[in-house]
């Protein structure tokens, strides 16, 4: 209720439970803002104490670029959390140096729809509002002249102007162009902000490095609904691929490293939704899958590893990797010359030249080919297992090789009732892989906040790429949509539904 003349007409009981209801709110908020400064001083402590001493170089810098995001990150929740009271004055904002003079500049002018007045009168031009906001296409930086000007009715004393168009970064230098810019350097070119700092030097215009991390946290708040968005259009999906892969986190205080693992979880090739969602978690334990999927009950294209059997046991239906099964006898034969390998190797080829035959097929014909063709190769790839499993010993390569697909065997072949799940779970692998170039250069953190940031902006990158997008294009258009972008319509930003603004 923000209308304060309504309590007069609220009796006794309900104005209790409106001060009950209150009270509950500022409580909670208050819990929030208390963990998050919490969390904020011991940022600054890691970031300003001597232990630091204990990174050296290149570590350091990563390490220190981290926490300055990391400190944008929690002042932008906090001021979400903590709105300016009636008559209370804003925080003085540090005075900013002008842009250099040198740069050229674009002007663009903002100027109302109607200059004639509410009351009949025409209006007169009486002078201008004037932003500078830094833009940046790739090796030349610009500056955006925003000319407001201000019209005034002499009749009325009415005085009008265009308003403010909304930015990502309210009253900051960057457009979206900028910004644009520095998430995808970072997060798909796997540039630290102090290379481009270094760049952007290069360009004609030293921005610090405490200012792109800056920059960076808050793109990462405000994008995080995006992210939201995409999640639960994914869990919509009847088939996921799901598949996890080791970063390296710094462990503030003592200079080490903490074996942290980034989640994927992404649509099949079949799907005409692409996308694909990172999840940053700190160990590899199964509770990290249960929590991301919550009541998911769709079928799981995954791997054998142990994490993943508690959501069988919930209802998730296992679709197993063919390419894990015939991966073991490859090994075999690289490295033996196995012979038993080699056969393995032919019948499980068959397999695939099936696959190859209904990519781009629909559901229906995809399935009758694997019935007719895929079926009978599996049933003598089945049986031929099994005869050579009573002819190897206990305990050895080949054994284990075999083992491994006849104990699977159910999950293995669940793609050949169910037209929508592939034959393995490399679509998966491969959006991970791009991943393992970059995260040396960008999730070292000194906490969780950091490897979670880089796993949403990166959601949204690769399931641009997925979509064919420019992904410098994509991320600028909806950061400067973003702002104004109703909640109702955010869906409309999804790399899989984006059309670029007219």
């Amino acid at each position: 209720m923000t209308d304060t003349s309504a309590l007069d007409q609220l009796d006794a009981e309900q104005l209790r439970e409106l001060a009950a209801r209150l009270m509950t709110e500022m409580r909670v908020k208050q819990a929030m803002i208390d963990k998050l400064t919490h969390e904020m001083a011991t940022l600054k402590r890691l970031k300003f104490a001597a232990t630091s001493e204990a990174y050296a170089g290149e570590q350091q810098q990563l390490l220190f670029e981290t926490i300055d995001i990391d400190l944008a990150t929690l002042s932008a929740e906090i001021e979400t959390l903590t709105s300016t009271a009636p008559g209370q004055r804003e925080p003085q904002q540090p005075k900013r140096a002008p842009l250099p003079a040198a740069l050229p500049r674009r002007e663009i002018r903002h100027e109302p729809e109607s200059t004639t007045c509410s009351c009949g009168c025409q209006l007169k031009r009486i002078g201008e509002d004037i932003a500078e906001k830094l833009d940046y296409q790739p090796g030349v930086f610009t500056v955006e002249r925003h000319v407001r000007g201000k019209w005034v009715c002499h009749q009325c004393q009415t005085l009008v102007q265009a308003p403010v168009a909304p930015h990502v970064i309210d009253k900051g230098i960057p457009t979206a162009g900028l910004l644009a810019q520095v998430l995808v350097a970072k997060y798909a070119d796997h540039l630290p902000l102090y290379r481009q700092e270094d760049i952007f030097e290069r360009a004609g215009l030293a921005i610090p490095g405490s200012t792109l991390a800056q920059w960076v946290g808050s793109c990462g708040v405000q994008l995080q609904p995006l992210v939201d968005a995409l999640r639960q259009e994914l869990l919509a999906q009847p088939v996921l691929h799901a598949d996890e892969t080791p970063v390296a986190m710094l462990k503030p205080g003592n200079g080490k490293t903490h074996r942290a693992y980034l989640w994927s979880y992404c649509s099949t090739a079949f799907n005409p939704m692409k996308a694909v969602i990172f999840d940053f978690a700190d160990s590899r334990a199964g509770r990290h899958a249960d929590h991301f999927l919550g009541n998911w009950r769709g079928a799981l294209v995954c791997d054998d590893y142990s994490g993943y059997k508690a959501l069988f046991k919930l209802g998730v239906t296992e679709a197993g990797c063919m390419a894990h099964a015939r991966r073991k006898f490859h090994e075999l034969w690289a490295n033996h010359s196995s012979q038993i390998a080699g056969e393995a190797l032919k019948l499980f080829g068959a397999l695939y030249d099936v696959e190859r035959q209904v990519q781009g097929l629909d559901a229906n014909q995809r399935r009758e080919i694997r019935q007719h063709q895929g079926r009978p190769i599996a049933d003598a790839l089945y049986t031929w297992l099994l005869a050579q499993r009573e002819r190897v010993p206990d305990g050895s390569a080949t054994a284990r090789a075999i083992n491994y697909s006849l104990g699977r065997w159910g999950a293995l072949t669940r793609y050949l009732d169910d037209s929508n799940v592939p034959i393995d779970n490399n679509w998966a692998e491969n959006q991970i892989r791009p991943i393992a170039i970059g995260r040396k250069n960008w999730l070292f953190a000194g906490s969780l906040r950091a490897g979670q940031r880089a796993a949403a902006v990166m959601s949204l990158i690769h399931s641009a790429r997925l979509n064919g997008h420019d992904v410098y294009a994509y991320l600028k258009d909806i950061l400067e949509r973003l702002p104004s972008q109703p909640a109702s319509r955010i869906t409309e930003l999804l790399p899989h539904h984006w059309k670029i603004a007219q």
